[in-house]
């Protein structure tokens, strides 16, 4: 493997990083508080353990795909729709009763988390549609097809 290879292995490591292994490995070792969390937002235990499942299945999948550079661009889609989805269900900062944007406030350090998610989205929007308009038209016309990102080529071939 290429230095440059090796540099963008990093590189989307440096992505899924938060996945694999930590919140999958997280999801495991401490599945029953993982349950307990979930259900305060969904109300149900089997939906709880459900969708915890879900989560480490499109952690742990996804992330390899991104980093094996198999179908990487959909499986980076997955894992920004997976961002944003748990910004909006459990990084409600709009709901904490002492959110402000100035003193010591539980509020905006969930503000800060549910910020991080949605700029994680964005990393993963870009790796998706290549960061360019070509990128993005190649996506949706093969958004299975790999984006072959340790194969060297020339710029433009």
């Amino acid at each position: 493997m290429t230095t440059a290879a090796v540099a963008a292995l990093v590189v989307r490591y440096g992505l899924v990083l938060l996945f694999l292994p930590f919140s999958a490995l997280d999801k495991i070792l401490n599945f029953h508080a993982a349950v307990r969390q979930c259900e305060q937002t969904v109300a149900s235990r089997q939906l709880a353990i459900g969708l915890l499942l879900c989560g480490f299945t499109v952690e742990v999948i996804m992330s390899a795909a991104v980093l094996a550079g198999i179908a990487d661009r959909a499986a980076a889609l997955v894992l920004a729709l997976y961002c944003i989805a748990t910004a909006l269900l459990w990084k409600r900062f709009w709901q904490e009763p002492d959110f402000r944007l100035s003193g010591k406030s539980a509020g905006r350090d969930v503000f800060w988390d549910f910020m991080k998610n949605i700029a994680l989205a964005g990393g993963f929007l870009v790796l998706a549609s290549g960061g360019s308009a070509v990128g993005v038209q190649h996506f949706f016309e093969q958004p299975l097809a790999s984006s072959n990102p340790y194969r060297m080529t020339r710029h433009g071939e």
